[in-house]
């Protein structure tokens, strides 16, 4: 049985599996409606689809630091990240360096009497760690815990270093802190063990599985919240409901869930009615044959927005993998863990979805150039506008109710709705299933001693 540590070569692998999955599964989305518009050939499209999909990935990293860092807790200290308790509670009772003093003054009554009162010739008990942790995890929120001279010749990391220059956003409070009780207690306090390697591989593990389940029958699930999904069963089954940051999760996964493609319908038949009062004087063959140019546009900016928000989940992945064996300090992204998550996003593109191809355009309704460009540019803001507050949304969700806007502009009856129920069912089903998978991976993990 492997080091838990060397299992972060099968993480990266895992992860790059699945955002080449991703991409062939996740194809269609940016250009099913070019496609059955016939105004690119597939290879064409794919080619497209492909390249703007890496180019994307490496414009920004909002969405990977939301999977990083703000869906599953990484900050809070745990049991078994304090070494040498009994020396660590007299280092706080008697040390005079700056950050000991401060603890010792910012600690509450509570905590200032476990330190008063403490006696190192008795065993710790319980009730004493609880303390202790508890005073910790409440200093992670101090935004006073740092100053230039509180820390002056404690070593920090340069990603510590570079935040604490300057205002400490509220998000990273929690981050900041911990690094920076850790470099002030090195031997007392260690990285974060709340999530694990294991932990990881299990939640990519059960992503993978519920892509390949609905990839197989052609239904356009989404990869993005099977991979939150998988997260969260994971989490849930190392260290219970606690260990998830359901405010993060509502915040930036369950809303968006909600309203991205609320958004990509309102916008969608918003676009197409403002298309049809326009064009309503145009002969038809006129206005196909400007939206035939105008739809390559559109397909182009779907294409990179699914790339910017898409490709982001594994590289979020990987950081956390990183973070959590102490590799780096914050949800910093690499720049190698960019370029490489980038390129398999671009090659499963390349590889294409046809099954999903199918359903997503042809099966909801049928579309003509002007409708394909309504649909993709609709999808394409409102992912835009989705990536740049780093929420990490369904590309399927979007330009599914895109589709459904356009459609329904026509008429209400033009939208094949017993498709659209099926589809429903699916992304509501995609979380609860994929974490369900990840957990029992988990469970297995550790029944195998992959703690």
């Amino acid at each position: 049985m492997p080091e838990i540590p060397a299992l972060i070569v099968v993480i990266v692998i895992a992860a790059l599996i699945f955002d080449f999955i991703n991409g062939f599964h996740d194809s269609a989305n940016a250009i099913a409606t070019v496609v059955s518009t016939r105004v690119l050939s597939p290879r064409n499209a794919i080619l497209m689809a492909g390249i703007l999909n890496f180019v994307g990935a490496l414009v920004s990293t909002t969405v990977a630091k939301t999977v990083a860092g703000g869906l599953v807790g990484t900050s809070q200290f745990d049991y078994s990240e304090i070494r040498n308790v009994p020396m660590f509670l007299q280092t706080l009772q008697s040390s005079q360096d700056p950050v000991t003093v401060y603890l010792r003054s910012h600690f509450s009554l509570e905590g200032r009497e476990l330190i008063a009162t403490y006696k190192p010739e008795y065993p710790v008990t319980r009730q004493q760690m609880s303390i202790l942790l508890k005073e910790l995890n409440a200093e992670l929120k101090d935004p006073m815990l740092y100053s230039p001279r509180r820390f002056e010749g404690i070593k920090l990391s340069r990603d510590t270093r570079k935040l604490v220059a300057g205002v400490i956003p509220q998000a990273k409070l929690p981050e900041v802190n911990r690094a920076l009780l850790e470099a002030a207690y090195p031997g007392y306090l260690e990285p974060s063990h709340a999530v694990t390697q294991s932990l990881i591989l299990a939640a990519i593990l059960g992503a993978i599985a519920w892509d390949l389940i609905t990839w197989r029958f052609g239904i356009p699930s989404s990869s993005s919240h099977a991979l939150i999904g998988g997260l969260i069963g994971a989490a849930i089954a190392r260290g219970g409901f606690d260990l998830v940051m359901w405010k993060g999760l509502w915040d930036k996964v369950i809303l968006p869930l909600i309203c991205s493609p609320i958004a990509g319908f309102i916008i969608g038949f918003l676009l197409m009615l403002t298309i049809f009062a326009l064009f309503s004087h145009v002969h038809p063959g006129k206005v196909s044959s400007i939206f035939r140019k105008m739809q390559m546009l559109s397909a182009a900016a779907m294409a990179f927005s699914h790339g910017q928000n898409d490709a982001q989940k594994s590289m979020g992945i990987i950081t956390l993998s990183l973070v959590a064996i102490g590799v780096l300090k914050h949800t910093n992204v690499p720049i190698w863990v960019i370029i490489i998550c980038a390129t398999s996003m671009g090659l499963g593109t390349a590889a294409g979805g046809w099954r999903i191809i199918n359903t997503m355009g042809h099966k909801i309704i049928r579309l003509e150039p002007v409708h394909g460009f309504a649909a993709e540019t609709s999808a394409a803001f409102v992912i835009f506008f989705a990536s740049h507050f780093g929420m990490p949304v369904s590309t399927t969700h979007v330009i599914s109710g895109s589709i459904f806007g356009v459609g329904s502009s026509k008429r209400l009856s033009a939208v094949r709705w017993g498709v659209a129920g099926d589809m429903i069912i699916a992304w509501v089903l995609t979380i609860p299933a994929s974490a369900m998978v990840s957990g029992i991976v988990y469970v297995i993990f550790s029944l195998m001693g992959m703690k």
